[in-house]
Formats: structure tokens, sequence, C-alpha cells
């Protein structure tokens, strides 16, 4: 009986997986086709096909190379980056166990905006001439400062062996305002160059996305997120709570840390690459929960799968709605993301009364 139920369970879950790719790749296909310089969706279709030497009839040139060149790069960070912040953002729910955890509430994202700002007034320019070294310092830095911003933050919600929900949130919040002024303080020094290209970075902006950016995305943003699909059998063990999990043979303190790392790894990374980008951590484990129950067999994989396919909506959005030019993306999901978090806190508070 228990041997059935897994079964057809894992085929639940199955069924639910391949009909999120199938979306994901329907969204990939029409992000191909639409935005200003427009390319029919049989001409998309060509052109995909002339790359594995199928095409049937002559390709235009000009649209192959937007395609190609520009479009497809974009979304496949755009997939890796929305969906490394969902999954990110299923796991420290999971380890904090509590939904209105999110990486830009408890100060991943501007701890990893806040060292990538630093290295980009203050060392950029005198690594000119070492392009490699420029080019993987941004996001070690991102990462670096992400990892001491949620380090920072979960030490100061720790009481009694316990992480206290209103003290994360506060915590959150003050590491947020300090790195926010410390921002700040660091654009002072900063010519316009850098202070314009801040600005969009800071709205969120895939715009920069190329091919020479993907391997470093696949690497640091794909790699972690397939290590944190490994840790949901942890995961399922700490929603138990921490002396449950214990007893189960988990060893917390192990577990945690590679959450932490993996997680503000994935964050400092997209930071990085395409700036700000809030609220996909917290929207995208919500509405997996809330459809397919809490088990993070299929809340880890379903994240990265929804968190992917939101980014990649936003973005073709933010690509057509004022064609030619784009809206900032993390404008969009803020738009999204800031009415579902009042929601959530509604919902919250009357579940307490």
């Amino acid at each position: 009986m228990i041997l059935s139920s897994t079964i057809a369970k894992s085929k639940y879950n199955g069924i639910v997986l391949t009909g999120m790719s199938m979306g994901l790749l329907i969204i990939g296909i029409l992000s191909l086709s639409a935005g200003a310089y427009s390319i029919s969706f049989s001409q998309t279709i060509q052109i995909l096909l002339d790359q594995v030497g199928l095409a049937s009839q002559e390709i235009n040139t000009s649209a192959s190379n937007v395609l190609l060149q520009i479009r497809l790069p974009r979304i496949l960070i755009a997939t890796l980056i929305g969906g490394g912040l969902g999954i990110s953002g299923a796991a420290l729910q999971g380890m904090f166990r509590n939904p209105l955890v999110e990486p830009g509430l408890i100060g991943v994202s501007s701890g990893s905006a806040l060292f990538a700002v630093i290295f980009i007034v203050f060392f950029s320019q005198l690594l000119n001439n070492f392009p490699l070294i420029n080019q993987l310092g941004l996001p070690l830095f991102a990462f670096i400062g992400g990892l001491i911003n949620v380090l920072a933050v979960y030490r100061l919600s720790r009481g009694q062996g316990k992480t206290d929900t209103a003290t994360l949130i506060l915590a959150g919040v003050a590491i947020n305002a300090l790195a926010g002024s410390l921002i700040g303080l660091s654009l002072f020094f900063a010519d316009d160059s850098a202070l314009r290209s801040f600005t969009f970075w800071s709205l969120g902006d895939l715009g920069s996305s190329s091919w020479t950016k993907f391997p470093t995305a696949l690497l640091l943003i794909g790699l972690p997120a397939i290590l944190l699909l490994t840790e949901a059998r942890n995961l399922n063990a700490l929603s138990l709570g921490e002396r449950e999990a214990f007893h189960m043979g988990i060893s917390i303190q192990r577990v945690k840390l590679r959450l932490l790392i993996l997680s503000a790894l994935i964050v400092g990374i997209g930071v990085s690459i395409a700036g700000m980008i809030g609220f996909v951590g917290l929207v995208v484990p919500h509405l997996i929960r809330i459809g397919f129950g809490a088990n993070h067999r299929i809340v880890l994989p379903a994240s990265f799968l929804l968190g992917a396919i939101l980014l990649n909506l936003a973005d073709l959005i933010a690509r057509t709605a004022v064609a030619p030019a784009e809206l900032p993306i993390g404008v969009l999901t803020a738009l999204i993301g800031t009415p579902f978090f009042i929601w959530l806190i509604f919902k919250l508070n009357l579940s307490k009364n």
C-alpha cells in the first residue's frame, strides 16, 4: 500500500515537472520571437532547425543574429537567474521554516549588491589589464557580500537555539539599510559612467546578457542549484523541527551552512549579472507549496522551473510593453511581489488571531 502510494506520488511529481518544463519551453520560444525586432514564429523555428542542419528554407541573416546572439543567451541567463532565485528562496524558507523569508529580505541581495558596487567603483578600472581577473572578480565579490550579510542576519536572529521570526525580519531590515547606506557612500566616489550603469543595474536589467556571461551563470548558478536539489531530504527533516531532525541523524549546523553558502552563491552571481531582482524567491516557493504541498522533493525543482518561467515572462513584458525601449525587470517583479508580500503578512496575522 505504501509502495503504491509512493509510486503514485512519484508519477504525479513527474507529470507536474514535465508540464512546467513544457511551459518554460513555450515561454522561451515566444520570447525568441517577440521584441523590438519582430521575428515570426515560423522564422524562429527555421533558425533553430538551421542550427542542427534541418532548415527547409533560406534563413534571414539579421533575424538569425538577433535571435542567436542577443535573445537566446538572454533567455538562457534569465532561466538560470530566475530558477536560481526560486530554488534558493525555497531552500531558505525551508531552512528558517518561515514563508516570509526571501533572499532580498534577509540581506543576501543587498550584500551582493554592496560588494559588487565596491568592486565596480574601486577595483574594476585597476584590473582593466587583467580581463580574466576582472570578469571573475565581480561575481566573487557579490558572492562574498551575500554570504557575509546572510550570516550576519542568521546570527542576529538566533536565540536559545532557535531562529526568531520577528528578529529575523528586523535584522534583515537593519542589514539591508546598512548595505544601502554603504552603497550610497561607495557611489559618492563613482564617476558618471558608473553611476549611470548602477542606476539601471539597481533596478534589474538583463540587457547586458551575452554568451560571454553564460558559462559563469551556468557553472555558478546551475551547479549550486543542482546541489540544493540534493538537500531535499534534509529540508524535509528540518521542517519537523531542529530537535527532530537531529534525532533523525541530520547534522544541523553543516546542513544550514551548506544551504546558506549555496543560496548566497546563486543570488550573488545573479546580482552580479542582472542586478537587483526582488520577490521571485518569495512568491515562487509559496505558490509551489500552495499548489503541490510542502515536500521539498517537489518544492525545490518546481521552484526552479516556476522561477525561470516567471522571470522569462517578466523579461518578455519588459522588452515588449514599451518597445523599442525596455522596462527595468526588477520593477516588474516588485510590482508583482509587493502586493503578494502584503497579502502574505495579512494572511499570517489572521492565522495567529
